[in-house]
């Protein structure tokens, strides 16, 4: 049987949009001799469509597209995809489903088993499960079709995500009931590691059960997700035989079941640097966002700092460099450098920018009745340094405003974690770049830009080099009031991804740095509870997926 995979980036809810992609990805199977094509886990919906399940008449117009794709698709292609249904399931409720189709017809439909309800998934609430698992049967093989999680049964998501014991394994029962392949449809969100992690948990099957493995995925961004595709085959012998691009559209063929055409194993991929993984989902994320919401251009503010520098050069990755705008909005604080620094930029990434001074604007403030008194009290205190912020902010968004462009945030995660942004000032935006990249990845990511992806001086080296500044008050530097990067960002991994306590955390790092870190986090949910979407690249991203109180009040002091 020839087996075509298509690792296809649909759009969440553009029913005729996402059966075109499949329609289109069935000729070219068909025209290279295919016999059956795979798509991802719903497909013709996208995923995930979250609250659009529970709209009267989604299902069912997910099940009519499903109906009429069959009848457009080329005659003796079976194919199959993925899709939200009501077929098979009680009044009123849907299940995740994956249907055959070939001549015209919906030969068959199993439903998803593992609903997950953890980190960003919330399948339970709209999903209902499957009442049984069985293969499907297409020309005298029995396809061991399985939704996404149905393969992940038995292994350690995170610390806290545990299965009802009841539960049990679907791979193991289609096995039991005769499955000559294992084929799984999924929307598998990216995270930093885990293409090397789903490769082992699909070898694992393939050692215990002897039998080949398809795994198609989505891929592309769709809001705060984002898929990196890396579809790929395994023969029985626990071979890769197939993997597809990684980050990008891609479709492929291989004969997997013919003993008259042994399979060869592909040639091994060199192991891709972790910060390739995250450079490139990082631009797709942002592209498919711009592009799935209808914006073709976007502004920023560059501060010469390497925060904003890394965010233009992705934003001219995602977008093309005619579509990004900078402002450069320096004020009295501001260093010579720091304006050098992103005019520096802005020319290398060939974007367009303008440098619009804040001082005026600043000193106007001053001089108001009262707000000016509040401002005299303090000179360079916290209302004087975020307000310089809020007109900054202020500014990019009448840019995005006047000229319909997506203004985008560019504060990192560390910042985030401890309040280190304001409300309306960097913070004001309708994207958030690095919201989910720690100030080292940061740096990490802007000095493979240069080395590797780039091979020349796109990121200033002194925006790299130089010690970070907020340049909010005179000689002011992050560390002034922050513990050095390496050991903030080691801790709030630990608080943040492992939810260790701060008296597990305080045996590596001085006790006091950990409960002001962990104080930080906590008190500052509140302003994160506020922040544009951005791109999850990490276990406990903040977003959906972490959802912690802002009035709340814990004795960081108790035991681990």
């Amino acid at each position: 049987m020839k087996i075509a995979l298509a690792q296809l980036n649909p759009t969440v809810g553009d029913l005729p949009g996402n059966t075109a992609l499949v329609r289109a990805a069935a000729e070219a199977a068909q025209a290279a001799g295919a016999d059956l094509l795979v798509t991802s886990e719903l497909v013709i919906s996208g995923y995930p469509p979250k609250d659009l399940l529970l709209r009267e008449g989604f299902a069912h117009a997910c099940n009519r597209a499903v109906s009429a794709l069959a009848k457009e698709l080329p005659r003796g292609l079976a194919v199959l995809v993925g899709h939200p249904t009501k077929w098979g399931v009680s009044e009123g409720r849907v299940a995740n489903a994956a249907s055959l189709l070939l001549d015209g017809e919906v030969l068959d439909t199993i439903h998803k088993t593992l609903l997950p309800n953890y980190d960003v998934f919330d399948e339970q609430r709209y999903f209902r499960p499957a009442e049984r698992v069985r293969p499907i049967e297409l020309r005298g093989v029995k396809l061991g079709v399985h939704i996404c999680e149905d393969a992940w049964y038995g292994e350690p998501h995170t610390f806290y995500h545990d299965r009802p014991l009841q539960q049990f394994d679907p791979v193991a029962e289609l096995v039991s009931f005769g499955a000559d392949v294992l084929i799984n449809l999924s929307a598998s969100p990216f995270e930093k590691d885990k293409p090397h992690r789903r490769l082992n948990i699909l070898q694992r099957h393939v050692s215990r059960h002897r039998k080949p493995f398809v795994f198609v995925n989505q891929v592309g961004g769709n809001d705060d997700l984002v898929f990196d595709g890396n579809s790929l085959a395994i023969d029985a012998d626990g071979n890769v035989i197939e993997q597809l691009a990684p980050f990008d559209t891609d479709l492929c063929m291989l004969d997997l079941l013919s003993p008259q055409h042994p399979v060869t194993p592909a040639p091994q991929h060199p192991s891709r640097p972790r910060e390739a993984d995250l450079l490139d989902a990082l631009v797709l994320g942002l592209r498919d966002y711009l592009r799935k919401s209808g914006f073709k251009d976007c502004v920023l503010g560059l501060s010469g700092g390497i925060d904003s520098a890394l965010a233009a050069y992705i934003a001219a990755q995602a977008a093309g460099k005619e579509h990004v705008h900078g402002l450069l909005m320096p004020s009295r604080h501001s260093s010579e450098h720091s304006v050098s620094d992103a005019q520096l930029l802005a020319e290398n990434l060939g974007i367009d920018h303008a440098i619009i001074p804040i001082d005026e604007m600043h000193r106007a403030y001053e001089a108001t009745h009262i707000v000016g008194a509040d401002l005299a009290s303090q000179p360079g205190g916290l209302a004087d340094q975020n307000l310089q912020a809020r007109i900054r902010g202020a500014l990019v968004m009448i840019r995005s405003n006047r000229h319909g462009w997506l203004a985008l945030a560019t504060g990192n995660k560390s910042e985030l974690a401890v309040g280190y942004c304001t409300l309306y000032g960097d913070m004001a935006g309708g994207f958030a770049v690095l919201c989910d990249l720690l100030k080292r990845d940061v740096y990490a990511v802007s000095r493979y830009i240069n080395d590797v992806r780039e091979r020349r001086e796109v990121i200033p080296v002194s925006s790299i080099t130089k010690a970070p500044s907020a340049e909010l008050a005179p000689g002011q530097f992050d560390q002034d009031t922050l513990p050095p990067y390496p050991v903030l960002d080691a801790i709030l991994e630990g608080l943040i991804e492992r939810e260790e306590s701060v008296a597990t955390l305080s045996e590596q790092f001085p006790a006091e740095t950990v409960r002001w870190v962990a104080t930080k986090l906590d008190r500052n949910e509140f302003k994160r509870r506020q922040m544009p979407p951005g791109i999850k690249l990490t276990a406990r991203a903040f977003g959906s997926g972490r959802r912690m109180p802002m009035a709340a009040k814990f004795d960081f002091g108790g035991s681990p």
